[in-house]
């Protein structure tokens, strides 16, 4: 994470969709909207199709819904994001892991729009269900990163460390903790923090930049800087695959 760039949030990835699947579609097919008469993006099809008022528990699929609310994520219909893992929630079993994801999913997508406020009541909704669980690690450090953007920083760190020690091979939870660390003046911490997400599989051009300056804020310059070079050289590389893909288009 750098002052000037903001970094990808970390959410579930779900089961995926088939190469065949053609559109949204929740259980029961009483729900199903025409798809003549709807545009497939209205952000109100699924929150006003789903209300417990008129819709049973039991006849909702709550992880096709998540997978919904991950399609809309993935459109940068953020807002749409919001309701269907809030409805998502809503109908998973309380305390459930399926209610967890939605909420910690729900607090990506509010924080996609800058939502911290609204991103943070999630993800403390996410932990209060299960602070130990295999989604809780990820709660945690996008709790934490929130957290740093709403100004509340000594918190922030709190939830950075309680992200690797729940889950000590969580890459980008070792990440945060070392952009924190760098915060702090805990500059020795923060290296061996980024390069236990390097070992770890997390090796893009952020974290060896942020490697780097907790380098130099230790004096060691030469190391900083070659560091920063492999940064630069990462970026040029990623540049050049972007226009050899999409250069023709």
């Amino acid at each position: 994470m750098t002052d000037d760039e903001s970094r990808d949030h970390d959410f579930s990835a779900g089961q995926g969709l088939e190469e065949d699947y053609d559109a949204f579609t929740l259980d029961p097919e009483e729900l199903q909207a025409d798809p003549t008469a709807v545009d497939p993006v209205d952000t109100r099809v699924v929150t006003d199709a789903l209300d417990r008022r008129n819709v049973a528990a039991d006849q909702v699929d709550v992880e096709e819904l998540v997978e919904v609310g991950l399609s809309y994520m993935q459109i940068n219909q953020f807002e749409a994001a919001t309701e269907t893992f809030e409805r998502a929630a809503q109908f998973a079993p309380d305390g459930s892991l399926e209610a967890q994801e939605a909420w910690t999913n729900k607090g990506v997508a509010h924080a996609e729009l800058e939502e911290y406020d609204e991103a943070i009541g999630a993800y403390r909704e996410a932990l209060r269900i299960d602070d130990d669980s295999k989604h809780a690690a990820t709660a945690h450090t996008n709790l934490a990163y929130a957290l740093w953007e709403f100004g509340e920083n000594e918190t922030a760190l709190e939830h950075a460390e309680k992200a690797v020690e729940v889950d000590p091979r969580f890459a980008e939870a070792w990440y945060n903790r070392g952009f924190f660390m760098v915060e702090r003046g805990l500059s020795e911490e923060a290296v061996n923090a980024f390069d236990n997400a390097i070992r770890l599989g997390f090796q893009n051009a952020d974290v060896l930049e942020e490697k780097a300056r907790a380098l130099e804020e230790l004096g060691d310059d030469e190391e900083a800087e070659a560091v920063a070079e492999r940064a630069e050289e990462m970026r040029e590389q990623a540049e050049r695959e972007m226009v050899e893909e999409y250069g023709d288009g």
